[in-house]
């Protein structure tokens, strides 16, 4: 596997649950395609295993994500996604039948923030940074951001935050309905694990079944808009504020966009 992300994701059994760390602490677990194709195959790995009803996914006390791997996408372009489309691994998430928590502590942004939304529940603690700031970058969310983040923050919210690139903090995710349970600093995966417990505790076919009627409720149709914000956002990939964008964010200066 690429990049070394066979050792991106550890996971950690224990009982009735798994934790799986996002484990690129010096990025702040940018999350790059071999992170996402092993992310994927160990909550595969976890539906297939009988001794464990539910997955927690974590970062570090700095992020659960900081976002999407910019030096890898830097290289891509619409002729790579299309043919590619390294994306649909994403699509995979919708698959997954066991309960998935993310536990949130620091930022959460872009591909982090939509990893998080892509969950079944979110805890995050009181100093969690939430945010969508690809159209910094001259591109957009393309991993379902503008369509969760629309769906649980109405269309108001979601326009301010995918159009300005501006963070959110936890309080203000809980008041938009993003969150399952706000909690101090240093106690996000402690109350996940309290959670996820509790739902180990249950019948488990009933939690199967329980799982998918509530996001059939939440996210009914979510796959149309999802495949038609993807389109979108591969379609930047060739302009010029792309390359742009993402060069200067690499090259830490403010970039100059040319609306081309």
């Amino acid at each position: 596997m690429e990049g070394g992300a066979e050792n991106a994701v550890r996971v950690e059994k224990k009982d009735g649950f798994a934790i799986l760390h996002l484990n690129r602490p010096e990025v702040r677990n940018a999350i790059s395609f071999g992170l996402m194709k092993r992310l994927v195959e160990a909550l595969r790995e976890l539906d297939c295993d009988d001794s464990i009803s539910v997955a927690v996914i974590a970062g570090d006390e700095r992020a659960f994500s900081g976002g999407a791997d910019v030096k890898e996408m830097s290289g891509q372009s619409l002729a790579s996604f299309t043919k590619g489309n390294p994306f649909s691994v994403w699509d995979e998430l919708q698959t997954i039948g066991k309960p998935v928590i993310a536990a949130v502590e620091g930022y959460a942004l872009g591909g982090g923030c939509e990893l998080a939304m892509a969950s079944d529940m979110i805890v995050a603690s009181e100093d969690a940074v939430f945010g969508q700031p690809e159209i910094n970058l001259g591109i957009m969310p393309g991993a379902g951001g503008t369509q969760r983040l629309t769906r649980a923050a109405g269309k108001q919210l979601a326009m301010r935050y995918v159009l300005t690139g501006e963070h959110f903090t936890a309080r203000e995710a809980e008041k938009m309905g993003l969150l399952s349970s706000l909690v101090p600093r240093g106690q996000a995966l402690a109350e996940a694990t309290r959670i996820a417990k509790l739902i180990a505790s249950k019948p488990r076919l009933a939690v199967l079944h329980a799982k998918k009627a509530v996001r059939e409720a939440a996210e009914g149709g979510i796959m149309e808009g999802i495949w038609f914000e993807r389109a979108l956002f591969y379609s930047l990939f060739a302009t010029l504020d792309q390359k742009e964008g993402m060069d200067a964010f690499l090259k830490k200066r403010k970039p100059d966009f040319s609306g081309k």
